[in-house]
């Protein structure tokens, strides 16, 4: 489940957009953290301490895990789901991290794809039980990054160790199967290096064919901002999967639930829920994420006419409570459930 694209020319913005697909609605809010918090890794033995030097905007999903989001300096880190992923026995000898802020390590201490792949090899990441279909299941997750330099990585965790694909080549990330394995299937398509035709289906290899296709599509010289950022939103749309869409035996395809782009040369998060027609954006340098800030949130599911620049809208709120490794989430929906 999930998918996401990097778009780079010369003369235009970084744009990174993901769908997040998942089998049923997860509470999603945004959130606005500053510098300065103090955080561990969650896991029971020899965790990883560390004081943040970026603040960031995040999307949190069941109150309790960041899968995606972007910090002051221009770095965006995206989980994705990937059956494939083996978490391996712990080493206590390695610094443990909970898969519930895996991103949120990254946007909290990192300002280049380059910073946070040197910072992956002292990791260890830990699982935790999430919802799926209305059952606790593990939360097998790959991750990727990407900044304001056109930089990108797609970190694996494979056999208990990270398979890292580093270099601004790396532009599109779906699900299974694995990384290797998805780029050796993109030759055999038509306008990639072989003759079959676009495959239209929502299995990930196709979606992964279907958004390396279209960015070759896009204007390099977009008419303006916004067409160029509508450019990023457009291919990533094609990438996406129809509310009602869940095969129970297929956990790589299910229903997009909410999608965002994130611009790394202005520093703009924008996201949309898949059930309202609204999109919003934050502009960074609008909040306070100063060391001191309070934590903000927004809620879009609970702000229905909220449409473009949202920053005033966020209010204080507490901070996010990650899910400790080993542990199930214990979130329930409520009727206005993002």
């Amino acid at each position: 489940m999930c998918s996401r694209v990097m778009w780079q020319v010369e003369g235009q913005p970084v744009l990174v957009g993901r769908n997040m697909d998942w089998t049923e609605r997860m509470g999603t809010k945004l959130y606005a953290i500053p510098a300065g918090v103090e955080r561990e890794g969650l896991v029971e033995t020899n965790p990883i301490t560390w004081t943040s030097k970026y603040g960031s905007v995040v999307a949190a999903v069941w109150d309790c895990a960041v899968p995606d989001g972007m910090n002051a300096a221009g770095l965006t880190a995206s989980m994705l789901y990937l059956a494939e992923t083996r978490y391996g026995d712990r080493d206590p000898a390695r610094l443990g991290l909970s898969v519930s802020l895996w991103a949120q390590y990254y946007l909290d201490n990192c300002a280049t794809v380059a910073e946070a792949v040197e910072a992956t090899k002292s990791l260890q990441v830990r699982s935790f039980e999430m919802i799926h279909l209305g059952k606790l299941a593990d939360a097998p997750m790959h991750l990727s990054l990407a900044d304001a330099t056109g930089d990108s990585a797609v970190i694996e965790i494979l056999d208990g160790q990270p398979v890292i694909h580093h270099g601004p080549q790396f532009t599109v990330v779906t699900n299974s199967p694995t990384y290797d394995e998805q780029l050796i299937l993109l030759k055999q398509y038509e306008g990639l290096g072989g003759k079959k035709p676009l495959p239209g289906t929502a299995e990930a290899e196709d979606r992964f064919v279907r958004g390396a296709y279209y960015l070759t599509q896009l204007p390099q010289n977009p008419a303006s901002y916004q067409e160029a950022v509508a450019g990023v939103l457009s291919v990533i749309r094609n990438m996406a999967t129809p509310i009602g869409f869940v095969d129970p035996v297929k956990p790589n395809v299910s229903p997009t639930q909410w999608r965002t782009i994130c611009d790394l040369t202005h520093r703009r998060y924008y996201f949309e829920l898949t059930n309202m027609p609204n999109v919003v954006w934050v502009d960074l340098e609008k909040l306070d994420l100063q060391e001191g800030a309070p934590v903000q949130m927004f809620d879009l599911a609970s702000d229905l006419d909220a449409a473009g620049e949202i920053s005033g809208r966020f209010r204080p709120a507490d901070p996010i409570e990650f899910q400790m490794a080993g542990t199930a989430v214990t979130w329930k929906p409520t009727p206005k459930t993002a």
